[in-house]
């Protein structure tokens, strides 16, 4: 096993596709099943979880450093656009959100959100549509607000603001 430089290290913010944005702690070695490993400690406080995921594997599952402000520029010009539902079953449609909003990929999470959100004046969302609504949302909110300095209710806000600029 080859050791490259980790591009990753502790006090870094990271997004982990299934989890979203979290915060290495630190890198520690520890023996599992007779193998030696170097492990990315992350912290994800909202959800009160640490995730231990071997330094080597890191990118390979698709644990990225945070999105650059012109990626986040691109998801904000994703959610002006107009929602675009499919025709296909509701199950199929759910599950592609799901995969969506689990790759991690921040333009994905904005489609997300952008296709299931609700305004006033339209018909109420199913309990798993709300659900899936919810968790792209928080996905993107968590990284808007890491990118631009932490503030997690300035980025809900912003991302509001946006949805609701699109409807009028």
């Amino acid at each position: 096993m080859s050791k490259k430089k980790n591009e990753f290290r502790p006090n870094d913010f990271v997004v982990y596709p299934a989890h979203g944005v979290g915060k290495i702690v630190s890198i520690e070695e520890q023996e599992i099943a007779g193998i030696d490993l170097e492990l990315f400690v992350i912290s994800f406080e909202k959800d009160k979880m640490t995730l231990r995921v071997p330094t080597h594997k890191a990118t390979a599952i698709g644990m990225r450093g945070l999105s650059s402000p012109d990626v986040i520029s691109q998801a904000m010009k994703t959610l002006k656009g107009k929602a675009k539902v499919k025709r296909a079953m509701w199950s199929r449609r759910a599950q592609e959100y799901e995969q969506k909003i689990n790759s991690g990929d921040l333009i994905a999470i904005a489609e997300v959100v952008r296709d299931l959100h609700r305004t006033d004046d339209q018909r109420e969302q199913s309990y798993s549509e709300r659900q899936l609504y919810e968790a792209a949302l928080e996905r993107l909110t968590r990284e808007v607000a890491a990118v631009s300095g932490g503030d997690e209710v300035l980025a809900a806000k912003q991302v509001g603001d946006v949805l609701t600029a699109r409807a009028a």
